[in-house]
């Protein structure tokens, strides 16, 4: 049953899919640049509520208070591909998503994303390419919108911790923007690299905003990384055990920092 369930969402992406993104090409050139970015949102918001019905996947948000009125990056955990779907439909602010540029190229879902005002990195750019993401980031948050970013790069299995890189915190860093981290364990319910999606409540956890004034993009970085794995061990501690690698980072920095106080 998992299995025709998510053969099923997989025809609903392809059958729903090609239509939304003809009429969103259609219609894109005479509407605003906002009005375009919550229609493609409203495709995410429909999806997520076929995956409720369909697949059985909840969520639940926590920390949702902790969003600021004004600019902000968020720097999120990456397990699936489903918060990339969710933070669309589920933000109160639309979102510049920071993507390689050959995504653009992606038939009617990248061909879409070109037409929305988002953050393209071309490579090809080389030393060039941070500052042309620093100026479309900027650019966009005048305009109203939140950049966000995973500092991980790519997906992690569940229980799994990546290396934090520090691009969103050099970025906020350069703009003046306070981070806001948040932890997810999205990847029980659509895992990395999985073709079968699995019933459950996905928890997501908004921290409060950490500001960058006075700090390196690396302090920052470090800071982001601790709260979300400290978190992610909270919302999901049976994911994790006695051997975790950041438990026992932790744990040696706590101890070592009581030897050097004397505590």
């Amino acid at each position: 049953m998992r299995f025709i369930r998510s053969l099923l969402l997989m025809v609903y992406f392809a059958v729903y899919t090609v239509p939304y993104a003809c009429a969103c090409f259609i219609a894109f050139p005479f509407i605003s640049a906002e009005k375009r970015y919550w229609i493609a949102a409203y495709w995410c918001k429909s999806s997520i509520v076929v995956m409720r019905y369909l697949n059985g996947i909840h969520y639940r948000i926590e920390g949702m208070e902790n969003l600021p009125k004004g600019p902000a990056v968020l720097l999120s955990k990456h397990q699936s591909a489903w918060e990339t779907l969710a933070f669309p439909a589920l933000m109160p602010r639309p979102l510049c998503y920071v993507f390689k540029r050959e995504l653009l190229f992606v038939p009617f879902f990248g061909w879409t994303m070109g037409m929305l005002k988002m953050v393209h990195i071309d490579r090809r750019q080389g030393k060039d390419a941070f500052a042309s993401v620093e100026r479309q980031g900027r650019e966009r948050m005048a305009e109203g919108a939140w950049v966000i970013m995973f500092p991980e790069g790519t997906r992690t299995r569940v229980g799994q911790q990546g290396k934090y890189m520090s691009g969103g915190a050099r970025f906020a860093c350069a703009a003046g923007a306070p981070v806001v981290p948040i932890a997810h364990n999205a990847g029980h319910v659509w895992p990395r690299k999985s073709f079968l999606k699995y019933a459950g409540i996905v928890t997501m956890s908004i921290g409060c905003p950490l500001d960058t004034t006075g700090f390196t993009p690396e302090e920052v970085n470090l800071r982001v990384e601790r709260w979300i794995e400290t978190e992610m061990r909270r919302i999901d501690p049976d994911s994790y055990g006695p051997a975790d690698r950041f438990v026992a980072e932790t744990e040696s920095e706590s101890k070592s920092h009581g030897a050097a106080t004397g505590l």
